[in-house]
């Protein structure tokens, strides 16, 4: 089933009942290209549900996911990321035994394997889109340290510039500034902001000082569904948000 939409990305109607349990309840969102959009709730809020249904690894119980006018719906995980949707997961998934500049070379290239890079020589053009994903996470100074080497942070921005070089018209950024410094929380987002624009990044935590310095919209999930999108500031003075998360610490929003 194909929509013609304005939207890249659109969630209608979006349910996921597990044993009689709602994760996703009734959820509606949107999202235009080149858009920044922070997500955020609290634990069982639906936020890894919201995205594996984006992905495939979830079967809504009822709606339909409208990606680039195409319903995602019955399609296979690897397709839907043929499609162009990317996910970043909350722990770093890198090479830890190859370099950088060896593990980008996998990224950019196809098809993406290891021995396809022991066997063939990196071309000039993969080359340049190597450098210039190493200045995009400002790792050029680190191009031939093992990936197991990095910092936590460093791994983080290794694998948002792995993401990168498949060209996703669509990013999904789970959690990526835990376990970071605050120093490596800044950078990230500021990594992030750059993005946008180019792409359309999706990005799930729970930090709202690193919410708050996206300086993009927010959209807040509780019981499964939308309970109000807007700025943070507009977000934190709503009163159904204060309502929800009366007596909780800022940051757990």
């Amino acid at each position: 089933m194909n929509k013609n939409t304005n939207s890249l990305l659109s969630l209608e109607n979006i349910s996921v009942s597990f044993e009689g349990f709602l994760a996703l309840n009734d959820l509606n969102l949107s999202l235009k290209k080149g858009e920044l959009r922070a997500v955020i709730g609290p634990n069982g809020a639906g936020k890894t549900t919201f995205l594996d249904v984006i992905t495939g690894k979830v079967k809504p119980t009822k709606g339909d996911v409208f990606f680039k006018g195409k319903s995602l719906i019955g399609r296979k995980e690897h397709k839907i990321a043929r499609l162009g949707v990317g996910r970043k997961f909350q722990s770093p998934r890198v090479f830890e035994n190859l370099t950088v500049k060896e593990t980008l070379a996998i990224s950019v290239s196809t098809p993406k394997s290891p021995l396809n890079l022991i066997n063939k020589k990196i071309k000039n053009d993969q080359l340049d889109e190597i450098e210039h994903l190493m200045k995009v996470i400002n790792l050029s100074k680190k191009i031939n340290s093992k990936a197991g080497a990095l910092s936590h942070g460093q791994k983080q921005w290794l694998e948002i510039a792995m993401l990168l070089g498949q060209k996703p018209d669509l990013m999904l950024v789970d959690e990526p500034v835990a376990g970071l410094t605050d120093e490596e929380t800044d950078l990230t987002a500021d990594l992030l902001k750059s993005l946008s624009g180019e792409n359309t990044v999706v990005v799930i935590d729970h930090d709202m000082e690193f919410i708050r310095r996206l300086d993009s919209n927010v959209s807040v999930l509780n019981q499964g569904t939308v309970l109000c999108e807007g700025t943070m500031d507009t977000i934190q003075n709503d009163k159904r948000v204060i309502d929800v998360y009366l007596g909780r610490p800022e940051e757990e929003i």
